[in-house]
């Protein structure tokens, strides 16, 4: 039942005038670009021989097979066949499986089912707005997309793999407000530290005042605000497409509200960030080839984890057709960071 959202395939920028090939939940994918603008999206296989498909050329509406020449239009069927008699029609059978596809945000999305449980996808917060200043991260991690999704919403973290960039060790004791929700989870961080950490002492003034929310959205989406009482705003979104169980490639949009000069502000912050989930990629990955050795995952949890049980619940109930975490519980969880 996850094949029933849309997962980004690509940026927009990436296909131009050639197939395109791409991975979702282990099927193989090629896009193209019609010469009407439409988005096709269908398997990356030709009927005939299972020549790959984006290995070819686009010609007018369809994508062309290197093999043999075979043409396929959007919706998978066969169009023309340069060794089949013209007087002949083709047959019906001739055929392959196609996706919902289009193009929203800057992004080529796709579902995987014939019914997706919305008609659009999720966009992303503020892009392209007066007033925001926006940047794009794409990057493929050597984890799962529950994997993902905790290391983007755990603060705890950040105080080891990320040490004096982004949040520096104080065991100071706040609160968490963990708030269940109709598409996910939130939580809420009170009066929490930010003291000798550099991305805040960059970005934020010393005596503003911060309110952080990190928040999951079901099934494969988080998002983190920061937003001050002197007008900044700073919002983490990171969609995340599962290439298989243990690949996944994150599609991130920071958007931030600077009271000037965003731009230049987006010239430090951009590498900055990049740094950054640079590290969270690197300890991904060690976690992951762990978990390879001793050949299974097993966790244990306490409740500073504030996220991801809600993670790991509102997958499996959407895997199962079976109700996820109910909306409106909340609880206050008391951790030192």
């Amino acid at each position: 039942m996850l094949n029933d959202y849309w997962y980004i395939a690509c940026e927009s920028r990436e296909l131009a005038h050639k197939p395109l090939a791409a991975i979702i939940m282990q099927k193989q994918i090629v896009l193209f670009r019609t010469a009407n603008g439409k988005i096709g999206a269908i398997e990356d296989r030709c009927a005939h021989r299972n020549a790959p498909l984006s290995r070819g050329r686009i010609v007018s509406n369809c994508v062309e097979c290197p093999y043999h020449g075979w043409q396929y239009g959007i919706d998978g069927k066969v169009r023309d066949i340069p060794a089949f008699p013209e007087t002949d029609p083709i047959p019906s059978n001739l055929f392959i499986k196609s996706y919902r596809a289009l193009e929203m945000d800057g992004y080529i999305w796709v579902c995987l089912s014939e019914k997706p449980t919305t008609e659009k996808p999720l966009p992303f917060p503020y892009l392209g707005e007066a007033g925001w200043t926006s940047f794009k991260m794409k990057t493929r991690f050597d984890g799962g997309v529950e994997t993902c999704l905790e290391n983007f919403l755990d603060c705890p973290h950040a105080t080891f793999v990320h040490r004096l960039w982004f949040r520096t060790p104080t065991r100071k004791k706040i609160t968490a407000i963990v708030s269940a929700l109709t598409d996910g989870a939130v939580a809420e961080y009170i009066e929490e530290p930010r003291d000798n950490a550099l991305v805040w002492w960059l970005l934020s003034k010393e005596k503003s005042q911060m309110k952080h929310t990190d928040r999951f959205i079901a099934p494969a989406t988080s998002r983190v605000d920061y937003i001050f009482s002197d007008s900044r705003h700073y919002i983490i979104t990171s969609s995340c497409t599962p290439i298989d169980d243990t690949t996944t490639e994150v599609y991130t949009v920071i958007s931030f509200k600077y009271p000037v000069f965003g731009w230049f502000i987006r010239l430090f912050f951009a590498p900055l960030s990049r740094w950054i989930i640079t590290q969270d990629v690197k300890m991904v990955k060690l976690q992951q080839t762990n978990i390879n050795c001793f050949g299974k995952a097993v966790y244990k949890f306490i409740p500073q984890d504030l996220l991801m049980p809600y993670i790991m619940k509102w997958r499996q109930a959407i895997k199962t057709g079976t109700e996820p975490p109910e909306a409106g519980e909340k609880q206050e969880v008391e951790m030192r960071l």
